[in-house]
């Protein structure tokens, strides 16, 4: 698959965020509901006075209910609706778009970039308190409450176990035809002065509903019920495990995508598109 822009089109890069509280996640839906890239093709297609809808392709998919501080996304346009309107696109859609989702940055992407391919890595955060009088009203959107005193050094432990490439299987729900193996760079955990603990988790990508599996095994550990060796006896299972809750979207939040220098995107594109497996596994 070629990552070459038709002729007389320009890829736009978009740096933007949201809060996921009243978004159905990401991606556009049938029957009306209300999406982030729906939000943000309207207003495009506003803005630019345009007939059709220009696709955004984005470096991460989020669900329902999880927020973005650094996403990021491309979009193809026609080169002279590019040149036209780029002086002013930011602040026309500053105007347009809804208060829960902004667009930071617009620039024209270097040869070879693919918002989503190109991404070496992305960079999630997820907040829990376990403060016994619950979460900050303030907070209430982006913080998950836990009933139970965590032990966050026990989580910590149990986290580096994690490490690494793996078959995630067992903390992903299965796509057809995907692959779960993914290479876990960073998974640690502190906790604030605020009492808020903040789990910074960094892979090259996820799969569907990852990162909440994990931490949903991480609190597991945190409030004593599984010893810290439980999440890697999980993972080297390779199936589901019905302990393993899904904790809830509030508290995930995109923070970060990575990408390569300008030179290694088209590289990069082609390897992230290769099915991965692990060394010694069958091909079928």
């Amino acid at each position: 698959m070629s990552d070459e822009v038709e002729a007389g089109f320009a890829r736009v890069r978009l740096d933007l965020s949201y809060d996921g509280s009243e978004f159905s996640g990401w991606a556009k839906q049938a029957g009306g509901r209300r999406t982030v890239q729906g939000e943000i093709e309207d207003a495009l297609r506003t803005v630019t006075r345009s007939r059709e809808t220009y696709e955004l392709t984005v470096a991460g998919r989020t669900d329902a209910g999880v927020h973005a501080r650094g996403q990021v996304a491309h979009v193809d346009l026609p080169r002279e609706v590019w040149a036209e309107h780029h002086v002013k696109l930011l602040k026309r859609l500053a105007g347009r778009l809804p208060r829960d989702v902004r667009v930071w940055a617009l620039r024209e992407a270097p040869s070879g970039f693919n918002a989503r391919f190109s991404a070496v890595w992305r960079r999630y955060a997820y907040r829990v308190t376990d403060n016994p009088g619950g979460v900050d009203p303030l907070l209430r959107g982006h913080v998950l409450w836990h009933d139970w005193p965590l032990d966050v050094d026990a989580m910590n432990e149990a986290a580096r176990g994690l490490l690494g490439e793996h078959d995630f299987a067992a903390y992903c729900k299965k796509r057809e035809g995907a692959t779960t193996i993914r290479t876990l760079q960073e998974l640690s955990l502190v906790r604030g002065e605020d009492g808020i603990i903040t789990a910074t988790v960094r892979a090259d990508a996820f799969c569907h509903n990852m990162v909440r599996s994990l931490i949903g095994a991480l609190l597991f550990v945190g409030d004593g019920h599984r010893g810290p060796d439980w999440p890697a006896k999980v993972l080297a299972a390779g199936v589901r495990d019905s302990a393993v809750h899904v904790v809830r979207p509030h508290g995930l939040t995109l923070e970060e995508v990575g990408y390569p220098a300008d030179e290694l995107l088209a590289a990069r594109n082609k390897e992230a598109r290769n099915k991965r497996s692990l060394p010694g596994a069958g091909c079928c």
